[in-house]
């Protein structure tokens, strides 16, 4: 059984950052794309971030390409969104999301993935 779990989260001033985590187990592909998305009060849920854990660099959306970054840490089965110069519109509920394979163009559109985590909160103030 595929779990992902979220952790982070928490209230930052905006000019701040936040790394956020997420650990997966329980999937048997040898390599897997991995997204970060985030959802706030009244909004559709949009990508953020995605990474293949199988080499290659990760992909950042417009909104938060140079001031956020994805990383992984095969060894420990983890995902990173390091996240820098945070605004209040950055402000949601971040979710790690998994889909078995490469990363394709769905990337960062969650009807790619099948795996989803519970979420963190990210809360920025002004």
């Amino acid at each position: 059984q595929v779990k992902l779990m979220e952790s982070g989260g928490g209230s930052v001033q905006a000019g701040g950052s936040l790394r956020l985590s997420c650990a997966a187990s329980g999937y048997t592909a040898d390599s897997v794309c991995m997204g970060w998305f985030r959802q706030s009060p009244g909004k559709e849920r949009e990508g953020v971030a995605a990474i293949f854990t199988g080499g290659g660099t990760g992909y950042l959306t417009d909104a938060v390409a140079g001031r956020f970054n994805i990383s992984r840490d095969i060894a420990k089965n983890l995902v990173y969104l390091q996240m820098n110069s945070l605004t209040s519109e950055d402000t949601g509920m971040y979710y790690c999301a998994l889909e078995p394979g490469r990363c394709g163009s769905w990337a960062v559109s969650q009807v790619g993935y099948t795996y989803w985590g519970q979420g963190t909160q990210v809360t920025v103030s002004t």
